[in-house]
C-alpha cells in the first residue's frame, strides 16, 4: 500500500515540471494545446463516447472558466489571446490550486533535522556558486519553521539534488532546452523529496535574460520537496509560473510562510541552528573541481590591494575595462566590478573574484561576443576566453595568437560589432580589426583611431557596444559614437550609466 501512495504522489507531482510550450500557429493547434493543458492542470476529461461534440466544449469552456479565474484573468469561457499567452508561460508541471496547498495526505517529514546532499554540479556555474544558490534555498524555508538543514558530502540523505538531461532513471525525462526545467517529489522513503534539474537549460547565479536562476528555481523545487503544491497568489513562491526576478534580499511571500507554518509550524522561540554542513568523518570522493586554468608562477592570480572601492559618483571615477555580459554592463577597476543590470536600476558591487576567483583582478580590456555566449579578458600579454562564469580550457593564450605583433605587450580596449562580427581592439593611438568568423586580423592594419573615429582623437582606456553605439572611454569622460558612420555623437562623464 505504502509503495501505491509512493508511485501515486510520484505520478501526481513530479513536482514543478516548469514547462515552456511550443507556440501553435493554427486554430486547430491551438485548441488542441489548450485541451492538454487543461487536461494535465484542471483535470479536464474529453468524453470520447458522447455524440454530441457541444457536451464537450461546454465541459472545456468550464474549464477554462476555472483557470481564468485562477490567474485573475477576465472570466469568458473563451479561448481569447490573454488566456493562450497565460498557457504559454513558463511553469510547473503539477494541477493548480487555490492559495497554498499541500500534497494529498499532506505528507511531510517527521523530522525537524532533514538532511541533503548535492551530487553533482551543472558546467554553467561555479561550483561554489551552485552550493550558495542551494544553501540559500534551504534557509529561506528554514528561516520561517523549525527544521533544519544539513548537509552531506556522501551516503544517502533525505533530499538528493542532482543534474541531468533526457531519462535520468525516474521515468520522467528532461526535454532539452526551454521546456521542463526541473521536477522535484514530496516528502517520503526513497525517491521522495529528491529534486532534479535540467542539465540542458542554462543555469545562472544571477537573473538574466539568456537563463534561468538556479536560486529561484531551486527554492520553488525544495517546497515541493517539503510538501507544499501551488498557490494561485501572483507573486508567491509557490506560483506555478516562473517568474524571473531581483533575488537580492529576497524574502518569502506570506502566502509562502502560510502554506509551510501549516505542515511544521513556526520557528522555535529560541535562535534556530543555522544551516550547515557536516563533513565526512573519513576520507571521500569529493565532485571533481574546475579545473584551474594553467598559469606559469609569476602570472599565478592574486587578490590585488585591497583598497577602497571608488564611489559610484566620483566625477573622476576611471575604468579599466568595460564588457557586456548577458545583458547586463560589466564596469571593472583594480579588484572590484559595478553590474548595471536591465531587471533593476541599482547598481550592485562585487569583487571580481566572485564571479572568476582563478583570475586576476585588473582586466586591461574586455568585449563579449553575445552570439556565442563567450567573453575576452585581457590582462598583460595575455587572454582568457570564458563562457558565463566557467574560464574556457587551454586558457590563458598570448596575445600574438590573434595576430598582434611582439611589440605590443599589452591591450587598452576592445570592442566588438555584433552586425559585422569583427572585433575592433586599441592599443595606443591606433586599433586592430579582428574578424571573429575567421578567427584571424584583416588586411590593412593597424590604423590610426582618429582616422577612422571622426571626434576621437586620443587614446581609448576601454569600450562597449549598446544600442547601435560604441561608448569609448578615457579618463573620467565617455564618448558616443554612431556604429554606422563612426561619427561622435555626445560626450559625458564615465559614470554617467550609473545615475549619478
Amino acid at each position: 500500500m505504502e509503495m501505491k501512495m509512493l508511485a501515486f504522489l510520484g505520478l501526481l507531482c513530479i513536482s514543478c515540471s516548469y514547462a515552456l510550450p511550443v507556440a501553435p500557429e493554427t486554430e486547430n493547434e491551438d485548441m488542441h494545446f489548450a485541451q492538454k493543458y487543461l487536461e494535465n492542470f484542471y483535470d479536464f476529461k474529453e468524453d470520447k463516447s458522447s455524440l454530441f461534440k457541444s457536451t464537450n466544449l461546454a465541459h472545456m469552456a468550464d474549464k477554462i472558466r476555472e483557470m481564468q479565474a485562477f490567474f485573475g484573468l477576465e472570466v469568458t469561457g473563451e479561448l481569447n489571446r490573454k488566456t493562450m499567452d497565460m498557457m504559454k508561460q513558463p511553469r510547473c508541471g503539477i494541477p493548480d490550486v487555490r492559495s497554498y496547498s499541500t500534497f494529498p495526505q499532506n505528507p511531510r517529514w517527521k523530522k525537524e533535522d532533514v538532511t541533503y546532499r548535492i551530487l553533482n554540479y551543472t558546467p554553467d556555474m561555479l561550483q561554489a556558486d551552485v552550493d550558495e544558490a542551494i544553501a540559500k534555498a534551504f534557509q529561506l524555508w528554514s528561516s520561517v519553521t523549525p527544521l533544519r538543514f544539513n548537509r552531506l558530502y556522501s551516503g544517502d540523505a533525505d533530499i538528493m539534488i542532482s543534474f541531468a538531461s533526457g531519462f535520468h532513471g525516474d521515468f520522467y525525462s528532461f526535454d532539452g532546452p526551454g521546456g521542463t526545467l526541473a521536477h522535484a517529489y514530496p516528502p517520503s522513503r526513497g525517491i521522495g523529496g529528491d529534486a532534479h534539474f535540467d542539465e540542458d537549460e542554462n543555469w545562472t547565479k544571477f537573473t538574466t535574460y539568456s537563463g534561468y536562476n538556479l536560486f529561484l528555481v531551486a527554492a520553488h523545487e525544495l517546497g515541493h520537496s517539503l510538501g507544499l503544491g501551488h498557490s494561485n497568489v501572483f507573486g508567491a513562491l509557490m506560483y506555478p509560473i516562473y517568474m524571473a526576478k531581483d533575488t537580492r534580499n529576497y524574502r518569502l511571500h506570506q502566502d509562502d510562510i502560510n502554506g509551510i507554518q501549516a505542515l511544521y509550524g513556526p520557528p522555535r522561540e529560541s535562535p534556530a541552528f543555522p544551516t550547515k554542513a557536516f563533513l565526512p568523518q573519513e576520507t571521500t570522493e569529493m565532485p571533481p573541481m574546475e579545473e584551474p586554468t594553467q598559469m606559469s608562477p609569476r602570472e599565478e592570480p592574486t587578490e590585488m590591494a585591497p583598497t577602497k572601492r571608488p564611489e559610484d559618483c566620483d566625477p573622476h571615477l576611471t575604468f579599466d575595462a568595460i564588457t557586456t555580459l548577458r545583458g547586463e554592463i560589466l564596469f571593472f577597476k583594480g579588484s572590484y566590478v559595478w553590474r548595471k543590470s536591465p531587471y533593476f536600476s541599482q547598481i550592485e558591487h562585487d569583487t571580481i573574484s566572485t564571479f572568476w576567483p582563478s583570475l586576476a583582478a585588473g582586466f586591461d580590456a574586455a568585449y563579449e561576443i553575445d552570439k556565442k555566449d563567450r567573453v575576452i579578458f585581457f590582462k598583460d600579454n595575455q587572454y582568457w576566453a570564458v563562457s558565463g562564469y566557467r574560464i574556457e580550457p587551454g586558457f590563458p593564450k598570448p596575445i600574438q595568437n590573434l595576430g598582434f605583433p611582439r611589440t605590443v605587450k599589452k591591450i587598452d580596449a576592445a570592442v566588438h560589432d555584433q552586425n559585422t562580427k569583427k572585433t575592433y581592439i586599441f592599443v595606443g593611438n591606433k586599433y586592430w580589426s579582428f574578424d571573429e568568423n575567421t578567427q584571424s586580423m584583416e588586411r590593412g592594419y593597424p590604423r590610426k583611431i582618429a582616422a577612422d573615429f571622426q571626434g576621437i582623437g586620443h587614446t581609448v582606456d576601454a569600450a562597449f557596444q549598446k544600442n547601435g553605439h560604441f561608448y569609448f572611454f578615457h579618463g573620467s569622460n565617455q564618448y558616443e559614437v554612431d556604429i554606422k558612420n563612426k561619427k561622435l555623437v555626445r560626450k559625458m562623464k564615465s559614470n554617467s550609466w550609473f545615475d549619478c
